[in-house]
Parts: structure tokens; C-alpha cells; sequence
């Protein structure tokens, strides 16, 4: 669906927001496969994850926005675990050489973690005290990220809960304290890249596009397969 409410009129009617969420999602998954050749193909070319570094950013916003507007919210915690379990053998494979290895899980396992902070959020922020409750609940998350040894950990955590708490605020807003979240903890090297990634969020209409769900889920795990593959025959 393309409708959108009055307030998202009001806040997509700029004349550069001409990205939907389908082309929002086709930008991730762009930039995060030239990333992963690039890393296990091509290591002397670093422009190649230079711009890999500006996948997270979108990858983020669309985890935010798919959780404000998913119609089953259960059914999509569900959907990102299971893919999440998919993945982690291809994931494994790649990074570590091995079927599973647990210090260090893939990042639709992020999402999934990202996604079941935010429904307990929803859960405990109406109720008595839910402030500083949910407040917590966020902290906790986020924070455990890094003990669970999750990609990209409290950074991807962390930008999809700004993204969601100021998804009424205008682009400009959100996007700002995303880009100085995303600088205070990724200030080294090319990780200042990622800072690019904030360019198309600022430039999505409100439209959900397309669509293409399953073909998002799939990517991930058959690109790191056939990654792993190719890397074995070579």
C-alpha cells in the first residue's frame, strides 16, 4: 500500500524524497553485497567497503519503519528469528570457516534482538512508571548487543530504537541524531563512510513500494552461501 496519513504528508512533501521503501531496501542490499565481495574477493579494494559502510544506516530505518507499520508485529519478530536461524550457518561459514560458531551472530539476528526490544517497549511504556521502564528495556537491549556478540551490536540496535522513538519528527530531526549516534560510536577509518548512508533515509517518500518481502529475507542468506561457495572453489 502507498497511502500515507496527513502528519507522513507533511513530513515526506519535499521534492528530493523520491525513494520508496522497496528502493530504500534495494540500496541496503547493494551496498552490503559490494561490501561482503569486496571483503572476501577483493581485500585491495577499499573503496568497495567504504561503501558497504553506508548499508547499516538504511538497513536500520527500514527495520524501524517495518515495525511501525507491520499489521501482525508478532508475525514479524517471528519471521526475522527465523530467517535470523537461517542465516547463521552461511553467516558462520563465511566469517569463521565453521557450521556455527557463537561468538559472533549475523545480523538479521540484530534485527530480531532490535525488533523484540521495541515490542517490549510497547509493552511496559503505557503502563505505571513505563518511562523510566521502558527507558530501561531500551538500555538493556542495546547493551546486551554487545555481550551476545551481535553484528554491529549496539550500533544497529541502537539507531533502529532513535529511528522508531522519532519516527514522527520531521527527516531532518531523526536522521541528525542518528548521524551523531552513528559518529560518537563509529569514528575510525572508513566507518566515517557510513555516515553516507543517512543520504537516501533523508530522501525516502513514506511509500512502502513494492514490497519484494521474501525476496529481502532470502538475499541474505543465499548471497553469504554462494559466497562461501565461490570462495571454495578458488
Amino acid at each position: 500500500m502507498n497511502t500515507m496519513t496527513s502528519q507522513n504528508k507533511t513530513i515526506y512533501d519535499r521534492p528530493w524524497q523520491i525513494l520508496d521503501g522497496t528502493a530504500l531496501k534495494l540500496i541496503a542490499v547493494i551496498t552490503m553485497l559490494l561490501d561482503h565481495i569486496g571483503d572476501n574477493f577483493f581485500p585491495d579494494q577499499i573503496w568497495m567497503r567504504i561503501i558497504g559502510r553506508t548499508a547499516l544506516p538504511v538497513f536500520a530505518f527500514c527495520i524501524a519503519e517495518g515495525f511501525s507499520h507491520t499489521k501482525d508485529r508478532r508475525r514479524y519478530l517471528c519471521r526475522m528469528g527465523l530467517f535470523a536461524l537461517i542465516s547463521e550457518i552461511p553467516f558462520d561459514l563465511v566469517t569463521a570457516g565453521k557450521i556455527l560458531e557463537f561468538s559472533h551472530q549475523n545480523i538479521m539476528m540484530t534485527f530480531f534482538w532490535a525488533i523484540l526490544g521495541l515490542m517490549i517497549y510497547e509493552h511496559v511504556r503505557n503502563r505505571p512508571h513505563g518511562t523510566f521502564f521502558g527507558a530501561a528495556v531500551l538500555v538493556l537491549f542495546a547493551v546486551s548487543s554487545l555481550f551476545l556478540g551481535m553484528d554491529y551490536q549496539v550500533l544497529a540496535v541502537g539507531l533502529i530504537f532513535l529511528y522508531y522513538l522519532l519516527r514522527n519528527k520531521a527527516p531532518f530531526i531523526n536522521n541528525l541524531a542518528a548521524m551523531a549516534y552513528h559518529a560518537f560510536l563509529r569514528n575510525v577509518g572508513i566507518y566515517w563512510f557510513g555516515l553516507a548512508g543517512f543520504v537516501p533515509v533523508l530522501m525516502y517518500n513514506g511509500k512502502r513500494g513494492r514490497g519484494l518481502k521474501w525476496f529481502f529475507y532470502l538475499f541474505y542468506p543465499l548471497h553469504l552461501l554462494v559466497i562461501y561457495i565461490i570462495r571454495g572453489l578458488l
